[in-house]
C-alpha cells in the first residue's frame, strides 16, 4: 500500500515532463507534419482542367476532341473541360492564375505581357499564321499589291486577322489609309458573295473552302508567304511551368498526340469529333472534310509544337508600328520550346 504515493507521484511527474515537451516541441512537429501534408498530392485521380479553344465547337479542333476521345489527355493525369469564348479573355484569366491553359493567337500573349500579365506560349497550334485574304477572280487580287483602294471586310480592328492584314499591307507598301476597311463580323462569305466588299480577311481553312463548295472561283492570298508571325498556340502562367513543369510537358504531350493522330487517320478524328460539335453529323460531310483537311496542312511539320523565334520577332515590330505595344516586351519569357518531345 505504501507504494501507491510513489505511483501516483511517478505519474505526475511524467505527465509535468509530458507538457513541457510539447509546450517546446509540439509547434515544430505541427509544422514538420504540415509540410508533409503539403508535399503530399492532394488527390490520386486526374486534375481537373480548362481549356478554352475559341468561339465555338468546330471540326477545326478535331486534334484536341481525339486527344479527349482516345484517353490522352487522361492518360497523362488531365480531367478535360472544354470550354468556348473570347480568347482575349482566356489568357487575361491565365494571367491571373484562375485558368491553366488556352489556345490562342501569338499577338495575344504579348499584348497580355504589356499589361502585366505573366502568360507563356509554350507550345503552337498552326504550323504557319492560318490567316489570309480571299476575293472572287474577278478582281485579281492575287499579290497584297493588288488590295490598294480595295473595299476589304474584316470581323474588326482587332485580333489576329487584324493583325495579319496589317503584316500584309506593309508587305505590298502600304497601311490602312491605302485601303478601304469594313467592318463585317464574322460574315466574310456572305459579304463576298453579295458584292458588299471586294475581299475579305479569313482564315485559311475555312471560308474559302466553303466559297469553293458553292460554286465560286476565288483567288487567296496568304499572310505567311510574306511574313513569318506567331500562330495559334497552347498557353499557360508562369507559375504553373515553376511549380510544375511535368504538368505543362505531360499537357502537350498529348495534345500533339492529339494532332498527330488526325494528320495521320483524319477520317477517324472526323468521327470523333461528331461527338463533340453539335449538328457536325447533319452537316455538309464534303465540306466539313475538306475543312479538315485544310487544317491538316496548317498542322503539318517537322516539329510539331515548334515556334520559331524569328515570327516572334516579327510579330513585336508589327504590334510596335501599329502602336499595339508601347515598349518590347521580354520574347524570351513570351514563349518557350523547351517542353516540346
Amino acid at each position: 500500500m505504501k507504494k501507491k504515493p510513489a505511483l501516483i507521484l511517478t505519474a505526475l511527474l511524467f505527465i509535468l515532463l509530458f507538457l513541457v515537451f510539447m509546450s517546446y516541441y509540439g509547434p515544430r512537429i505541427n509544422q514538420m507534419l504540415a509540410k508533409i501534408r503539403a508535399q503530399a498530392p492532394e488527390q490520386s485521380g486526374p486534375v481537373p482542367v480548362r481549356l478554352t479553344l475559341g468561339y465555338i465547337p468546330n471540326i477545326q479542333f478535331a486534334p484536341i476532341y481525339v486527344a479527349i476521345d482516345r484517353g490522352y489527355f487522361l492518360d497523362a493525369g488531365f480531367d478535360v473541360q472544354l470550354e468556348y469564348g473570347n480568347e482575349a479573355d482566356a489568357v487575361a484569366l491565365i494571367g491571373a492564375g484562375e485558368q491553366t491553359f488556352a489556345i490562342a493567337s501569338g499577338e495575344q500573349i504579348l499584348l497580355a505581357r504589356a499589361q502585366g500579365l505573366p502568360v507563356t506560349y509554350v507550345a503552337a497550334w498552326y504550323n504557319e499564321y492560318p490567316v489570309g485574304v480571299v476575293s472572287l477572280t474577278d478582281y485579281r487580287i492575287r499579290v497584297p499589291e493588288n488590295l490598294r483602294g480595295v473595299k476589304i471586310g474584316l470581323p474588326g480592328l482587332y485580333g489576329a486577322s487584324y493583325i495579319g492584314l496589317i503584316a500584309m499591307l506593309e508587305a505590298g507598301g502600304m497601311t490602312e489609309d491605302d485601303v478601304n476597311l469594313i467592318s463585317i463580323g464574322f460574315n466574310q462569305v456572305e459579304a463576298i458573295v453579295s458584292g458588299q466588299v471586294e475581299s475579305a480577311v479569313i482564315y485559311l481553312a475555312n471560308e474559302p473552302v466553303v466559297l469553293r463548295s458553292q460554286g465560286y472561283a476565288v483567288d487567296v492570298v496568304r499572310v505567311a508567304d510574306y511574313m513569318q508571325l506567331v500562330s495559334n498556340g497552347l498557353v499557360t502562367n508562369e507559375a504553373t511551368i515553376k511549380k510544375n513543369p511535368e504538368m505543362v510537358k505531360a499537357f502537350i504531350g498529348a495534345m500533339l498526340q492529339g494532332i498527330a493522330d488526325t494528320v495521320e487517320n483524319p477520317i477517324a478524328a472526323f468521327e470523333i469529333s461528331k461527338k463533340y460539335v453539335e449538328n457536325l453529323a447533319d452537316a455538309d460531310t464534303d465540306l466539313q472534310r475538306q475543312i479538315l483537311g485544310e487544317s491538316i496542312v496548317l498542322w503539318q511539320t517537322e516539329r510539331l509544337g515548334y515556334t520559331d523565334p524569328v515570327g516572334w520577332i516579327n510579330m513585336q515590330t508589327v504590334l510596335l508600328k501599329m502602336g499595339l505595344l508601347t515598349e518590347t516586351q521580354d520574347l524570351e519569357k513570351a514563349f518557350t520550346n523547351e517542353f516540346l518531345p
